[in-house]
This record gives C-alpha cells, sequence and structure tokens, in this order.
C-alpha cells in the first residue's frame, strides 16, 4: 500500500550543524550526504530542523530550536522579522553578512566562469545599514496577514486593512507595518498618517483578487537633499476622497516637495504607463553626488525614474566604477543600461564623451535632462533594445569605445550584446553587476578576449543577500 504522503510524519532532524549560506540567503547543513536548506539558520548554529520540502538532491527545511546558537548570530531589531520579507539577515552581524556575500560573489566567479578570484579586492560595506533606502512602495490591502495574536480575537473583531509590504509567497497577504528600519522619517510618519487617515474616513483598500477598492499603493521618495515625493496610487475612488487625502497629506507634511497621485484601474500594480498627476509642489525632486572637481553633479528624480535606492553607497559605486576604468580624460565611452544616465553624468567631466544606451525611453529623457541641468555637453543617450542599437552601423558612426562600461538588469547582458562586446575590442570594459551568477556567465564567455584584472563587490543592501560586484576586464594583448 502506497503511503499517503499527505497524512505521513513529518521528518524531522535533530543537531544539524549550520556549515554555509547559499546565494539565496538559507542557512545549509547536511545530513547523510543530503543537502538541506534551512530558513533563518546562520553558519554555526546547531539546530533541530523540520523538512518541508524533499527532492532527489537537496530538502529545504525550517527550524524547531536552537541547540547552540552561532557566534555570528545578534538580536533582530526589527519586529517584523520572520514575516516581512525584507531585511532577512538582520538576525546576523553585520560583519558577517559581508563576508558572506563576499564568498558568494567568488564562488559564482569560479564556478560558473572559472576565473582566478586571488587577487579579488575586499567587499566594500554600506556606512549606513538602517535607514539606507531612498524609496518605499507601500501596499494597501484590506486581506491583512494575521498572526497568532490575531487569531485570539473573533473574525469580527480583527482590523483587516493594511498598509505594507507582501508577505513573501503570498501575493494577495499584506504584513500591516507599524514601523520599517529601511527608510528615514518621514516615512514611517506618513504611512501611519495615511492608514489612519483612510480608516477614519472610511477609504476602502485594495482588493488584491477582486480588482475592486479605493486606495492601491503608497510611494515615498526622499533625497540627500532634504526634498521628499509622495506618490499616492488609487484605484476606484471617488474625486472628493482623492481630494481630501491629499488634502489632508498637504497641509499635515509640509516638507513634501513633490505630492503625486495616480489613477491605475489596471490588473497590475506597474505606473509606467500610467499618467501621474501633481496635487502640489514640483512633479520631481532632486538628487546630487559630488564630483571630483568639488562641485555637485545633480539628477531629476520623477514619479518614475531609475534611481539607485542607496543614495550614499551608490556614491561609493560610481567612484569605484570610475576608479577601475582609470580615465585619462580622452577616452570615448559607451555606458550600456544608463538608466537616468547617472553613471554617465557621473564621469562626463572625466572623459571626452559618453554615448549611453537604455531600453526605457523615459529614463533616457530624464538622462538628456540630466545632462543639460548640469551644464553637461559630452553625453548623447539612445533609447532602444541594447540588442538592436549596439550594431556595427552605430559604431561605425559614434566610433569605436575606449572603455565600455555595463550596468545590466539581474538577468545579465544578452547574447548578441556579449558578441558586440567582443567585436568591438575595447581596450577596457568596466562591468557592474547585481547578480554575480548571470555576471559570470557573461564573463565566461567575454574571457575569449579579455583578461579579469580586478574585483570589487559593493554592499548596496544590507540585511539582505544581495550584492553589487564591480568586475574590470582588459583586452588580451
Amino acid at each position: 500500500m502506497s503511503r499517503n504522503r499527505k497524512n505521513a510524519e513529518p521528518i524531522r532532524i535533530s543537531g544539524l550543524s549550520i556549515i554555509d549560506i547559499a546565494e539565496e540567503g538559507k542557512g545549509v547543513g547536511k545530513a547523510d550526504e543530503l543537502v538541506i536548506f534551512v530558513d533563518k539558520a546562520v553558519p554555526g548554529d546547531v539546530v533541530d530542523v523540520r523538512i518541508v520540502k524533499k527532492k532527489k538532491n537537496f530538502a529545504e527545511a525550517i527550524v524547531e530550536h536552537i541547540q547552540t546558537p552561532s557566534e555570528l548570530r545578534q538580536d533582530p531589531f526589527c519586529s517584523h522579522f520572520g514575516t516581512c520579507g525584507g531585511c532577512k539577515w538582520q538576525h546576523m552581524e553585520y560583519d558577517a553578512q559581508l563576508k558572506f556575500k563576499h564568498k558568494n560573489v567568488e564562488a559564482a566567479l569560479q564556478r560558473l566562469a572559472k576565473i582566478d578570484t586571488s587577487a579579488m579586492e575586499p567587499i566594500l560595506g554600506s556606512a549606513v545599514n538602517r535607514y539606507y533606502r531612498n524609496k518605499l512602495e507601500y501596499t494597501f490591502s484590506n486581506k491583512r496577514w494575521l498572526n497568532a495574536t490575531d487569531m485570539e480575537f473573533e473574525a469580527e473583531g480583527r482590523e483587516m486593512n493594511a498598509l505594507g509590504f507582501h508577505v513573501p509567497l503570498r501575493f494577495d497577504k499584506i504584513l500591516d507595518i507599524e514601523h520599517c528600519y529601511l527608510q528615514a522619517e518621514p516615512s514611517n510618519s506618513l504611512r501611519l498618517r495615511v492608514r489612519e487617515y483612510a480608516l477614519k474616513n472610511g477609504l476602502s483598500f485594495y482588493d488584491l483578487r477582486n480588482h475592486e477598492g479605493a486606495l492601491r499603493n503608497l510611494i515615498i521618495r526622499t533625497s540627500s537633499t532634504g526634498e521628499v515625493m509622495v506618490v499616492v496610487v488609487f484605484a476606484y475612488a471617488e474625486q472628493d476622497q482623492i481630494k481630501g487625502l491629499m488634502e489632508h497629506l498637504k497641509v499635515s507634511f509640509p516638507e513634501i516637495t513633490a505630492l503625486l497621485y495616480i489613477e491605475n484601474q489596471k490588473k497590475n500594480d506597474t505606473i509606467f504607463d500610467q499618467e501621474v498627476i501633481t496635487y502640489s509642489g514640483r512633479d520631481h525632486i532632486f538628487e546630487q553626488m559630488p564630483v571630483e572637481n568639488g562641485g555637485v553633479v545633480k539628477f531629476k528624480i520623477g514619479a518614475k525614474s531609475f534611481y539607485q535606492t542607496n543614495s550614499e553607497q551608490a556614491y561609493e559605486l560610481y567612484k569605484i566604477t570610475k576608479e577601475f576604468a582609470g580615465f585619462k580624460g580622452d577616452e570615448l565611452v559607451y555606458d550600456l543600461y544608463t538608466g537616468a544616465g547617472t553613471i554617465a553624468n557621473f564621469i562626463a567631466g572625466s572623459v571626452k564623451q559618453v554615448i549611453g544606451i537604455e531600453y526605457v525611453p523615459t529614463a533616457i529623457e530624464d538622462a538628456k535632462f540630466n545632462a543639460s541641468l548640469n551644464g553637461i555637453e559630452n553625453t548623447i543617450f539612445y533609447a532602444g533594445d541594447m540588442k538592436d542599437i549596439l550594431t556595427g552601423h552605430f559604431i561605425a558612426e559614434h566610433g569605436k569605445p575606449d572603455v565600455v562600461i555595463t550596468d545590466p538588469p539581474r538577468a545579465g547582458m544578452h547574447t548578441d550584446v556579449v558578441e558586440r562586446l567582443l567585436e568591438m575590442e575595447a581596450e577596457k570594459i568596466v562591468y557592474v553587476s547585481c547578480n554575480a551568477a548571470t555576471q559570470a556567465r557573461d564573463l565566461a564567455l567575454l574571457k575569449e578576449k579579455y583578461d579579469v584584472v580586478r574585483i570589487k563587490p559593493v554592499d548596496m543592501f544590507p540585511h539582505t543577500q544581495h550584492v553589487e560586484n564591480v568586475v574590470l576586464l582588459q583586452l588580451k594583448s
């Protein structure tokens, strides 16, 4: 008789030693050659676990008891830890986080690209590891995630509306956030005031399954210049409801420099195809970075603009990128996946010309505006699919680059783009990546003509497993 797997006794393992941490952030242990990925376990822990998923070569488990805590453990600082999908590593000391991020980048480059990492430079940690983000997006929902305390109340006594973040693997459940350590004030005060106003005035929270309700999303952007942008995304709201909330925010938070709203009735949350309406102030805020001549380069940030979400560490990342390139002043530079032209405009004063290419047309408009804003006249920007724009004709028209800077999305570069880089034979390529695995895949192809001469990881997102990595490639002689 086959065993009824649904009613089978769960598999438990006692005294499992956690020996490593995986790229996705889970602890790693081994039992009888079976690799076990353990959620919220830290290397050095000895734990009792329960298997929740088992495959032929690996299993996934959760901690039921910590027999011996790792020396790398620390108390999580956030009350939402364990339920919220953010800051998953806050139970591990920050120096240890950096060590494992460095190790994971190194392992990916060695395993997937067979690169010698013996001269890899130490990871650069973030000087600020709380309240470091300049942008957060919250979701309204009438299906709040309920914890054990909530379940003690009768159903009719539970508050079901929430304003916060998605619970991992549950698209329709939102964790109501009381305090978030990712973004500095007035972020928490704004979110709490909006929720309070909505509940007091009977504004309905969005139903993620049935697609109905007045309030959908809240986006808050801040800048190092002290400016604040608030974008309220409504779904099916009456005009008096919109005006009531927006006016309440305008009066309650005079520090808001860009107060905007969107009416999005699509079935997805993306706002790139939506009209942004300015309620008060400007339709943008400004960010700025120092440059080597003692001045600053300014960036216009709109509701839809892309900008690195850790402003302080973005400056460090761009400085490393520039240092790796080793500009002498007469270079033609191609900046691939230029976004809003932040790197292009940052390095423009150190080179002869920068040509930036980006898929998103609105980002290119921002890049052009930012160049004009800073009086930069040696940048040219093009919008379109990288593999379609970066052709032999394009290179013949604009010239062969001396240096290529490429900062692609997590998926890495299209193979056609890699082929074009091999054909161009620029003297140097500086490859900035937020995904060491896809970066390694591309580097394996580029090794045909390039040597990897410098590697430096940069931590942009403390308390998460994510890490940026900068690689300098030199054309083989």
